[in-house]
């Protein structure tokens, strides 16, 4: 059975300056890392490369250490101090960005982002549980900050499509770099220093399943996370090229594009909201079951669809990827002491990330040699697998109003 623990008294949330900065910080970590997806026609272009699918293998290893970083991460947030990562986390992504901003060509652009994901493998494992160990309602906090994150995709699509537009790819890095290390700065002189590490402090698991329940949730967890991290980054990362091939008879210009795009990801980021209140009063079966499901037969739909029809059939893709989103983070609050959360999560990104990093090494062969529609229907079937595994989820109670930790 489950076991509802009260972990004490409740405690006031960060003031509103440290949240605004955490959540920013969220932003940061998913728009840089798709900086480079969202300007490599450009870049391709300077480097003399005939084709951009030819230049996004060079990307790989960003992802790649984006995943497997958050282990030493994880363990040095619970251990070491979750503020002192956050502002090596800050400082770290402002610096790659501007190194990468500096990169003559292809492999100086290659370790320049691998250099970016290391720093972005920070944000997830620290910066979350982080977030979440004073909240009263962690599924609305995990939702707005999943909102910022994804804010943060938007972001990269508008700005930077701009940013190439205006003042070429290298401000593109630049300018959001300079702005990382300000947020830095400011996270060091607002966030009061720890008293003690996070792994030292009074901890407990919201809801307590036995160890064989709890290693059923944790397996599904992962591999429920490894799938999404998949679609994903196929999206993301494709989305800017999926809409430069099938808009061409309607739309030319790449800032207009960028806008477009920007928009999908702004209106499906609130999707996050709207999942993150759920959350708090819903069971997760059903609840990210309704999530999965319908995105089979509508990537089966999108792979033939171009002009604005494909414009609307992405929009809802992107409503249900972003939506499944903060289910992870909210299994985590709910069933792991926050004196474990940072390492836990850590571990879980490792898995998920390091596999998801395929889908970037994939997506420029894919569309290259099979198209656009051959990715959707890898998609279809990845979505499918998705929603086999979370039938494995154990059944629990509409969770009551959860007192938060200390």
């Amino acid at each position: 059975m489950n076991t509802i623990v009260d972990s004490g008294p409740v405690a006031r949330d960060f003031p509103r300056s440290i949240s605004l900065l955490l959540n920013i910080g969220h932003a940061v970590d998913h728009m840089f890392l798709l900086i480079f997806a969202t300007a490599v026609v450009t870049i391709a272009a300077e480097f003399g490369y005939a084709n951009w699918t030819d230049l996004m293998p060079y990307s790989v290893a960003a992802f790649f250490f984006f995943g497997i970083g958050s282990v030493p991460a994880g363990r040095l947030g619970d251990l070491w101090s979750r503020r002192s990562m956050m502002i090596v986390f800050f400082v770290g992504m402002g610096a790659s960005a501007l190194l990468t901003a500096a990169a003559q060509n292809a492999w100086q652009i290659g370790i320049a982002l691998a250099i970016m994901g290391i720093f972005a493998s920070i944000y997830h494992p620290v910066g979350i549980p982080m977030l979440v160990q004073r909240a009263h309602k962690p599924g609305f906090v995990i939702g707005v900050n999943g909102l910022a994150g994804n804010l943060g995709i938007a972001v990269a699509a508008l700005v930077t499509g701009f940013l190439i537009k205006w003042l070429g790819w290298r401000a593109a890095f630049a300018i959001p770099g300079l702005i990382a290390i300000a947020c830095g700065i400011a996270f060091a002189v607002l966030c009061p220093r720890e008293t003690e590490a996070p792994s030292k402090r009074r901890g407990g698991a919201q809801v307590v399943l036995p160890p064989a329940m709890l290693a059923r949730v944790f397996t599904v967890m992962t591999a429920a996370a490894v799938t999404s991290s998949l679609m994903f980054n196929f999206t993301t990362n494709g989305n800017a090229q999926l809409l430069n091939e099938r808009f061409v008879a309607v739309i030319r210009d790449p800032a207009v594009l960028g806008a477009l795009l920007a928009a999908i990801y702004a209106v499906a980021s609130l999707a996050q909201i709207v999942v993150g209140n759920l959350i708090d009063r819903s069971a997760f079966k059903p609840l990210t079951l309704a999530m999965s499901v319908p995105l089979i037969p509508i990537l089966a739909l999108a792979a033939y669809a171009d002009g604005w029809w494909l414009f609307g059939l992405l929009l809802v893709v992107m409503i249900l990827i972003f939506g499944s989103i903060p289910f992870t983070d909210a299994m985590i609050v709910r069933y792991v002491d926050d004196r474990l959360r940072s390492r836990v999560a850590g571990m879980r990104l490792a898995v998920s990330a390091g596999i998801s990093a395929l889908a970037v090494w994939l997506l420029g062969p894919v569309v290259k040699t099979m198209g656009f529609d051959a990715l959707f229907w890898l998609m279809a079937i990845i979505a499918a697998c998705r929603a086999g595994v979370l039938l494995w989820l154990p059944r629990e109670p509409k969770p009551p109003a959860l007192a938060p930790e200390r």
